[in-house]
Protein backbone atom coordinates (compact mmCIF):
# COMPACT_ATOMS: atom_id res chain seq x y z
CA UNK A 1 0.00 0.00 0.00
CA UNK A 2 1.29 3.48 -0.87
CA UNK A 3 1.84 6.15 2.21
CA UNK A 4 -0.46 8.80 1.83
CA UNK A 5 0.24 12.35 2.17
CA UNK A 6 -1.81 15.63 2.91
CA UNK A 7 0.13 17.91 0.99
CA UNK A 8 -2.79 21.15 0.50
CA UNK A 9 -5.41 22.11 2.87
CA UNK A 10 -8.00 24.77 2.45
CA UNK A 11 -10.88 25.96 3.83
CA UNK A 12 -13.28 29.31 4.14
CA UNK A 13 -15.00 31.41 7.36
CA UNK A 14 -17.65 29.32 8.70
CA UNK A 15 -20.84 31.50 8.68
CA UNK A 16 -24.59 31.15 9.62
CA UNK A 17 -27.09 30.50 7.29
CA UNK A 18 -28.37 33.43 5.58
CA UNK A 19 -24.75 34.84 5.60
CA UNK A 20 -22.65 32.96 3.23
CA UNK A 21 -22.05 32.80 -0.78
CA UNK A 22 -24.02 29.59 -2.81
CA UNK A 23 -21.98 26.37 -2.24
CA UNK A 24 -20.85 26.03 -5.42
CA UNK A 25 -18.81 29.56 -4.67
CA UNK A 26 -17.77 28.57 -0.82
CA UNK A 27 -16.76 24.85 -2.37
CA UNK A 28 -14.91 26.30 -5.13
CA UNK A 29 -13.00 28.84 -3.34
CA UNK A 30 -12.38 25.83 -0.58
CA UNK A 31 -10.54 24.29 -3.32
CA UNK A 32 -8.39 26.66 -4.75
CA UNK A 33 -7.11 28.01 -1.59
CA UNK A 34 -6.29 23.67 -0.92
CA UNK A 35 -4.84 23.63 -4.34
CA UNK A 36 -2.58 26.82 -3.78
CA UNK A 37 -1.43 25.54 -0.59
CA UNK A 38 -0.28 22.47 -2.02
CA UNK A 39 1.15 23.99 -5.16
CA UNK A 40 -0.68 21.59 -7.73
CA UNK A 41 -2.88 23.26 -10.61
CA UNK A 42 -6.22 21.48 -11.20
CA UNK A 43 -4.97 19.63 -14.08
CA UNK A 44 -2.79 17.40 -11.98
CA UNK A 45 -5.90 16.07 -9.97
CA UNK A 46 -6.93 12.46 -10.84
CA UNK A 47 -9.64 12.11 -9.02
CA UNK A 48 -12.11 14.29 -6.80
CA UNK A 49 -14.40 13.25 -4.23
CA UNK A 50 -17.25 15.87 -3.37
CA UNK A 51 -18.97 15.53 -0.19
CA UNK A 52 -22.19 16.82 0.97
CA UNK A 53 -25.85 16.47 2.51
CA UNK A 54 -28.50 18.98 1.46
CA UNK A 55 -28.65 19.16 -2.23
CA UNK A 56 -29.62 17.85 -5.43
CA UNK A 57 -27.21 14.83 -7.19
CA UNK A 58 -24.34 16.26 -8.73
CA UNK A 59 -23.27 19.01 -6.36
CA UNK A 60 -19.88 18.12 -6.73
CA UNK A 61 -19.80 19.01 -10.07
CA UNK A 62 -21.43 21.93 -9.96
CA UNK A 63 -18.97 22.87 -7.55
CA UNK A 64 -15.60 21.49 -9.27
CA UNK A 65 -16.56 22.96 -13.11
CA UNK A 66 -16.19 26.58 -11.30
CA UNK A 67 -12.68 25.40 -10.62
CA UNK A 68 -11.71 23.39 -13.78
CA UNK A 69 -13.20 20.88 -16.25
CA UNK A 70 -10.78 17.94 -17.25
CA UNK A 71 -13.04 15.39 -17.61
CA UNK A 72 -12.01 13.22 -14.19
CA UNK A 73 -14.00 11.28 -12.54
CA UNK A 74 -15.74 13.26 -9.60
CA UNK A 75 -17.64 11.43 -7.00
CA UNK A 76 -20.58 12.57 -4.75
CA UNK A 77 -20.95 11.41 -1.10
CA UNK A 78 -23.36 12.02 0.98
CA UNK A 79 -23.05 9.94 4.92
CA UNK A 80 -24.35 12.26 6.67
CA UNK A 81 -22.24 13.86 9.12
CA UNK A 82 -19.57 12.17 8.71
CA UNK A 83 -19.53 12.50 5.09
CA UNK A 84 -16.22 15.01 4.80
CA UNK A 85 -14.10 12.11 6.24
CA UNK A 86 -16.17 9.50 4.58
CA UNK A 87 -14.75 11.06 0.92
CA UNK A 88 -11.37 11.56 2.79
CA UNK A 89 -11.15 7.24 3.33
CA UNK A 90 -12.69 6.91 -0.46
CA UNK A 91 -9.52 9.47 -1.48
CA UNK A 92 -7.03 8.00 0.97
CA UNK A 93 -7.87 4.08 -0.42
CA UNK A 94 -7.56 5.55 -4.01
CA UNK A 95 -3.82 6.50 -3.43
CA UNK A 96 -2.92 3.81 -0.80
CA UNK A 97 -4.12 1.42 -3.83
CA UNK A 98 -2.55 2.57 -6.67
CA UNK A 99 -4.93 3.72 -8.22
CA UNK A 100 -4.22 7.41 -8.41
CA UNK A 101 -1.17 9.39 -6.96
CA UNK A 102 -3.07 13.02 -6.64
CA UNK A 103 -6.60 13.21 -5.21
CA UNK A 104 -8.73 16.35 -4.28
CA UNK A 105 -11.37 16.14 -1.22
CA UNK A 106 -14.17 18.40 -0.77
CA UNK A 107 -16.86 19.11 1.46
CA UNK A 108 -19.34 21.90 1.88
CA UNK A 109 -22.76 22.80 2.80
CA UNK A 110 -25.40 24.89 2.65
CA UNK A 111 -27.59 24.96 5.28
CA UNK A 112 -31.09 26.12 6.26
CA UNK A 113 -31.88 27.64 9.82
CA UNK A 114 -33.29 25.44 12.63
CA UNK A 115 -32.90 21.91 13.31
CA UNK A 116 -32.28 19.08 11.23
CA UNK A 117 -34.97 17.54 9.24
CA UNK A 118 -35.57 15.00 7.16
CA UNK A 119 -35.98 15.94 2.81
CA UNK A 120 -37.88 12.88 1.54
CA UNK A 121 -41.10 12.63 3.77
CA UNK A 122 -43.10 10.28 1.01
CA UNK A 123 -40.70 7.26 2.13
CA UNK A 124 -39.43 5.49 4.32
CA UNK A 125 -36.67 7.24 6.83
CA UNK A 126 -32.98 6.08 7.33
CA UNK A 127 -33.60 7.12 10.81
CA UNK A 128 -37.01 5.20 11.65
CA UNK A 129 -35.41 2.48 13.60
CA UNK A 130 -33.36 5.22 15.50
CA UNK A 131 -36.38 7.21 16.30
CA UNK A 132 -38.16 3.49 18.12
CA UNK A 133 -35.55 2.64 19.83
CA UNK A 134 -35.09 6.68 20.82
CA UNK A 135 -39.17 6.81 21.56
CA UNK A 136 -39.13 3.81 24.17
CA UNK A 137 -35.68 5.42 25.84
CA UNK A 138 -36.31 8.68 25.82
CA UNK A 139 -39.63 9.87 25.33
CA UNK A 140 -39.59 13.93 24.86
CA UNK A 141 -41.52 13.97 21.56
CA UNK A 142 -41.58 17.78 21.82
CA UNK A 143 -37.94 17.84 21.57
CA UNK A 144 -36.38 18.05 17.84
CA UNK A 145 -34.76 14.46 17.28
CA UNK A 146 -30.81 15.09 17.54
CA UNK A 147 -31.71 16.60 20.64
CA UNK A 148 -33.03 13.61 21.62
CA UNK A 149 -30.74 11.34 20.31
CA UNK A 150 -27.84 13.02 21.80
CA UNK A 151 -29.28 14.62 24.90
CA UNK A 152 -30.33 11.13 25.70
CA UNK A 153 -26.98 9.62 25.32
CA UNK A 154 -25.63 11.92 27.53
CA UNK A 155 -28.85 11.17 30.54
CA UNK A 156 -28.19 7.57 30.23
CA UNK A 157 -24.65 8.90 31.07
CA UNK A 158 -25.25 10.80 33.92
CA UNK A 159 -27.80 8.16 35.42
CA UNK A 160 -25.27 5.58 35.04
CA UNK A 161 -22.13 7.22 36.54
CA UNK A 162 -23.28 10.37 38.21
CA UNK A 163 -22.21 12.43 35.39
CA UNK A 164 -23.50 16.33 36.11
CA UNK A 165 -24.54 19.01 34.13
CA UNK A 166 -21.55 20.91 34.75
CA UNK A 167 -19.18 18.42 32.54
CA UNK A 168 -21.32 19.59 30.01
CA UNK A 169 -20.81 23.02 30.87
CA UNK A 170 -17.35 22.77 30.99
CA UNK A 171 -16.70 21.23 27.81
CA UNK A 172 -18.67 23.94 26.00
CA UNK A 173 -16.66 26.67 27.52
CA UNK A 174 -13.14 24.67 26.60
CA UNK A 175 -14.80 25.10 23.12
CA UNK A 176 -15.17 28.57 23.37
CA UNK A 177 -11.73 29.35 24.77
CA UNK A 178 -10.49 27.19 21.32
CA UNK A 179 -12.11 29.36 19.27
CA UNK A 180 -11.21 32.67 20.26
CA UNK A 181 -8.02 32.07 18.94
CA UNK A 182 -9.19 30.72 15.77
CA UNK A 183 -10.14 33.01 12.87
CA UNK A 184 -12.51 31.10 11.13
CA UNK A 185 -14.86 29.54 13.80
CA UNK A 186 -18.00 31.13 13.44
CA UNK A 187 -18.04 31.95 17.34
CA UNK A 188 -15.76 33.24 18.50
CA UNK A 189 -17.28 34.97 21.98
CA UNK A 190 -15.65 33.19 25.34
CA UNK A 191 -18.21 31.98 28.13
CA UNK A 192 -17.86 30.70 31.46
CA UNK A 193 -19.25 27.09 32.38
CA UNK A 194 -21.76 29.42 34.30
CA UNK A 195 -22.89 31.29 31.07
CA UNK A 196 -23.41 27.80 29.84
CA UNK A 197 -25.81 26.64 32.52
CA UNK A 198 -27.38 29.53 32.81
CA UNK A 199 -28.53 29.55 28.86
CA UNK A 200 -31.77 28.61 27.84
CA UNK A 201 -32.70 25.07 28.80
CA UNK A 202 -33.85 23.17 25.89
CA UNK A 203 -34.19 20.20 27.79
CA UNK A 204 -34.42 20.45 31.80
CA UNK A 205 -31.95 19.16 33.42
CA UNK A 206 -30.23 17.42 30.38
CA UNK A 207 -29.30 20.38 27.49
CA UNK A 208 -29.43 24.36 27.57
CA UNK A 209 -29.18 25.83 24.09
CA UNK A 210 -24.92 26.79 24.03
CA UNK A 211 -24.14 22.41 24.43
CA UNK A 212 -25.27 22.13 20.97
CA UNK A 213 -23.84 23.19 17.96
CA UNK A 214 -25.25 25.72 15.36
CA UNK A 215 -26.33 24.73 11.91
CA UNK A 216 -23.73 26.53 9.91
CA UNK A 217 -22.33 27.46 5.93
CA UNK A 218 -18.88 26.26 4.48
CA UNK A 219 -16.56 24.34 2.63
CA UNK A 220 -13.22 22.71 2.90
CA UNK A 221 -10.96 20.58 1.37
CA UNK A 222 -7.86 19.00 0.88
CA UNK A 223 -4.62 17.37 -1.67
CA UNK A 224 -4.06 13.70 -0.90
CA UNK A 225 -0.76 12.38 -2.54
CA UNK A 226 1.07 9.59 -2.77
CA UNK A 227 4.85 9.86 -1.91
CA UNK A 228 6.33 9.34 -5.10
CA UNK A 229 4.42 11.90 -6.57
CA UNK A 230 5.38 14.06 -3.55
CA UNK A 231 8.89 13.52 -4.65
CA UNK A 232 8.86 13.65 -8.23
CA UNK A 233 7.21 17.11 -8.01
CA UNK A 234 8.80 18.07 -4.85
CA UNK A 235 5.95 18.86 -2.78
CA UNK A 236 5.35 19.15 1.04
CA UNK A 237 5.13 16.00 2.38
CA UNK A 238 5.45 16.73 6.51
CA UNK A 239 1.77 15.09 7.06
CA UNK A 240 0.85 11.57 6.27
CA UNK A 241 -2.29 9.53 7.29
CA UNK A 242 -0.56 6.85 9.54
CA UNK A 243 -3.91 4.93 9.88
CA UNK A 244 -7.59 5.27 8.97
CA UNK A 245 -10.89 2.68 9.93
CA UNK A 246 -14.55 3.44 8.70
CA UNK A 247 -17.33 1.63 11.02
CA UNK A 248 -21.24 1.29 10.25
CA UNK A 249 -23.70 0.42 12.94
CA UNK A 250 -23.75 -3.71 14.32
CA UNK A 251 -27.14 -4.86 15.75
CA UNK A 252 -26.63 -3.94 19.11
CA UNK A 253 -26.97 -0.32 18.27
CA UNK A 254 -30.46 -1.36 18.06
CA UNK A 255 -30.63 -4.21 20.79
CA UNK A 256 -28.75 -2.80 23.37
CA UNK A 257 -31.27 -0.87 24.91
CA UNK A 258 -28.39 1.86 25.14
CA UNK A 259 -28.96 5.77 23.68
CA UNK A 260 -24.98 6.00 23.82
CA UNK A 261 -24.52 2.86 21.65
CA UNK A 262 -27.70 4.03 19.58
CA UNK A 263 -25.52 7.28 18.85
CA UNK A 264 -22.14 5.81 17.84
CA UNK A 265 -20.16 4.83 20.92
CA UNK A 266 -19.11 1.99 19.63
CA UNK A 267 -18.99 2.69 16.01
CA UNK A 268 -16.30 5.11 17.76
CA UNK A 269 -14.78 2.78 20.25
CA UNK A 270 -14.72 -0.01 16.76
CA UNK A 271 -12.78 2.51 14.73
CA UNK A 272 -10.71 3.93 17.18
CA UNK A 273 -9.32 0.65 18.20
CA UNK A 274 -8.87 -0.70 14.64
CA UNK A 275 -6.52 2.43 14.05
CA UNK A 276 -4.59 2.10 17.35
CA UNK A 277 -4.02 -1.49 16.18
CA UNK A 278 -3.09 -0.39 12.73
CA UNK A 279 -0.65 1.91 13.84
CA UNK A 280 0.74 0.64 17.30
CA UNK A 281 0.00 4.04 18.44
CA UNK A 282 -2.16 4.12 21.78
CA UNK A 283 -4.62 6.93 23.03
CA UNK A 284 -1.98 7.71 25.52
CA UNK A 285 0.59 8.76 22.47
CA UNK A 286 -2.19 11.28 21.10
CA UNK A 287 -0.83 14.70 20.97
CA UNK A 288 -4.22 16.49 19.72
CA UNK A 289 -7.33 15.51 18.81
CA UNK A 290 -10.31 16.69 16.68
CA UNK A 291 -13.56 14.67 17.75
CA UNK A 292 -17.43 15.02 16.73
CA UNK A 293 -18.73 17.07 19.09
CA UNK A 294 -22.11 18.23 17.78
CA UNK A 295 -23.12 18.28 21.79
CA UNK A 296 -21.18 19.04 24.20
CA UNK A 297 -22.87 15.57 25.78
CA UNK A 298 -21.33 13.38 22.76
CA UNK A 299 -17.92 15.36 22.80
CA UNK A 300 -17.89 13.67 26.44
CA UNK A 301 -19.09 10.20 25.97
CA UNK A 302 -16.13 10.19 22.49
CA UNK A 303 -13.91 10.64 25.13
CA UNK A 304 -14.15 7.49 27.03
CA UNK A 305 -15.07 5.67 23.24
CA UNK A 306 -11.70 7.18 22.04
CA UNK A 307 -9.86 5.89 25.04
CA UNK A 308 -8.59 9.29 26.28
CA UNK A 309 -10.09 8.44 29.43
CA UNK A 310 -11.55 5.19 31.09
CA UNK A 311 -15.18 4.76 30.77
CA UNK A 312 -16.96 6.98 33.33
CA UNK A 313 -14.28 8.36 33.69
CA UNK A 314 -14.58 11.22 31.80
CA UNK A 315 -15.96 13.79 34.38
CA UNK A 316 -12.84 13.52 35.93
CA UNK A 317 -10.67 14.08 33.10
CA UNK A 318 -12.76 17.13 32.27
CA UNK A 319 -11.74 18.93 35.58
CA UNK A 320 -8.51 18.05 35.63
CA UNK A 321 -8.06 19.85 32.73
CA UNK A 322 -6.96 16.85 30.49
CA UNK A 323 -8.74 18.01 27.46
CA UNK A 324 -7.20 21.44 26.98
CA UNK A 325 -3.62 23.16 26.41
CA UNK A 326 -1.54 22.01 29.64
CA UNK A 327 -3.45 18.62 29.89
CA UNK A 328 -3.05 15.47 28.50
CA UNK A 329 -4.07 15.72 24.87
CA UNK A 330 -5.89 19.23 23.51
CA UNK A 331 -8.95 18.40 22.08
CA UNK A 332 -10.74 20.63 19.10
CA UNK A 333 -8.08 23.24 19.20
CA UNK A 334 -10.53 24.50 16.97
CA UNK A 335 -13.52 25.32 18.74
CA UNK A 336 -14.74 22.38 17.33
CA UNK A 337 -18.50 21.84 15.56
CA UNK A 338 -19.36 23.46 19.17
CA UNK A 339 -17.76 26.81 18.22
CA UNK A 340 -16.12 26.77 15.12
CA UNK A 341 -20.21 25.26 13.37
CA UNK A 342 -20.94 21.95 11.38
CA UNK A 343 -21.44 22.39 8.53
CA UNK A 344 -22.15 18.72 7.52
CA UNK A 345 -20.40 17.75 4.58
CA UNK A 346 -17.21 20.38 5.35
CA UNK A 347 -16.83 19.07 8.70
CA UNK A 348 -14.21 16.15 8.10
CA UNK A 349 -12.29 18.02 6.01
CA UNK A 350 -12.37 21.18 8.42
CA UNK A 351 -10.82 18.87 10.95
CA UNK A 352 -8.05 17.65 8.81
CA UNK A 353 -7.02 21.52 7.88
CA UNK A 354 -6.70 21.73 11.80
CA UNK A 355 -4.75 18.57 11.89
CA UNK A 356 -2.37 19.23 9.18
CA UNK A 357 -1.88 22.78 10.33
CA UNK A 358 -1.31 21.68 14.03
CA UNK A 359 1.14 19.07 12.40
CA UNK A 360 3.03 21.43 10.42
CA UNK A 361 3.42 23.87 13.22
CA UNK A 362 1.15 26.88 11.71
CA UNK A 363 -1.76 27.07 13.64
CA UNK A 364 -0.52 30.37 15.04
CA UNK A 365 -2.29 31.12 18.83
CA UNK A 366 -3.85 27.57 19.12
CA UNK A 367 -1.02 25.72 18.22
CA UNK A 368 -0.47 22.69 20.08
CA UNK A 369 3.20 22.62 21.44
CA UNK A 370 5.46 20.34 19.78
CA UNK A 371 2.47 17.85 18.02
CA UNK A 372 3.57 15.11 16.34
CA UNK A 373 0.41 12.92 16.43
CA UNK A 374 -3.21 13.65 15.49
CA UNK A 375 -6.61 11.92 15.94
CA UNK A 376 -9.43 12.95 13.70
CA UNK A 377 -13.10 11.22 14.96
CA UNK A 378 -15.89 12.12 12.67
CA UNK A 379 -19.25 10.18 13.35
CA UNK A 380 -23.04 10.55 11.64
CA UNK A 381 -25.79 8.64 12.77
CA UNK A 382 -27.74 6.29 10.55
CA UNK A 383 -24.79 5.55 10.55
CA UNK A 384 -20.86 5.58 9.72
CA UNK A 385 -17.90 6.51 12.15
CA UNK A 386 -14.52 7.43 10.62
CA UNK A 387 -11.74 7.39 12.77
CA UNK A 388 -7.91 9.12 11.07
CA UNK A 389 -4.59 9.18 12.39
CA UNK A 390 -1.86 11.30 10.95
CA UNK A 391 1.38 12.32 11.94
CA UNK A 392 4.41 14.27 11.43
CA UNK A 393 6.80 12.81 9.13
Amino acid sequence: MNKVFVTGVGMIPFAKPGASAPYHVMAAEAARAALQDAGVDYSDIEQAYAGYVYGDSTCGQKALYGVGMTGIPIVNVNNNCSTGSTALFLARQAIASGAADCVLVLGFEQMSPGALGSVFTDRPAPFDDFDAVTDRLVGKPEIPLALRYFGGAGLAHMEKYGTPLEAFARIRAKASRHAANNPLALFRKEVTAQDVLDAPMIWPGVMTRLMACPPTCGAAAAVLVSEEFAKKRGLRADVFIAAQAMTTDRASTFEANDMMRLVGYEMSREAAAKVYAQSGIGPDDLDVVELHDCFAHNELITYEALGLCPEGGADKFIRDGDNTYGGKVVTNPSGGLLSKGHPLGATGLAQCFELTHQLRGSAGARQVANARTALQHNLGLGGACVVTLYQAA
